[in-house]
């Protein structure tokens, strides 16, 4: 077990304060779709039907929610252009770069869990073949 090392407990206030900033994020960003709709929109704009395309298992149901639970948190912007068909692009705004960090340091996690779970399977393998 590791042990902290002079490292500041913070106050119950403080703890409080953090773990209610903590629980908005988690709100505005619920689900499994958010932020990986905003990545995908960061690298491109994109139509209702490219999205459904390259994000795997999302429902259209589920993608009309979610596209606009972020416009309305100011992630994303729908963009109606008056052609015949309508065409609809929808395209990540300036505040959506404030979730970079967030994005590449749940991506390097993931890929490190990831790879933690294989890890674990080919142990468990090995084990059953002695």
């Amino acid at each position: 077990m590791n042990s902290i090392v002079n490292e500041e407990v913070p106050a119950k206030q403080e703890c409080i304060l953090r773990v209610r900033h903590i629980s908005d994020a988690l709100y505005v960003l619920n689900g499994k779709w958010k932020l990986p709709l905003i990545f995908t929109l960061r690298v491109s704009p994109l139509r209702f039907n490219e999205i459904l395309k390259l994000i795997e298992g999302i429902t259209p149901k589920v993608l009309a929610k979610e596209l606009r639970d972020l416009e309305n948190n100011g992630f994303i912007a729908r963009k109606v252009f008056p052609t015949t068909p309508v065409t609809i692009i929808y395209e990540a705004t300036t505040y959506s770069n404030t979730l970079q960090n967030v994005l590449t340091e749940l991506g390097d996690w993931g890929e490190q869990h990831r790879e933690k779970i294989r890890q674990g399977m080919r142990e468990a393998d090995r084990k059953i073949k002695q």
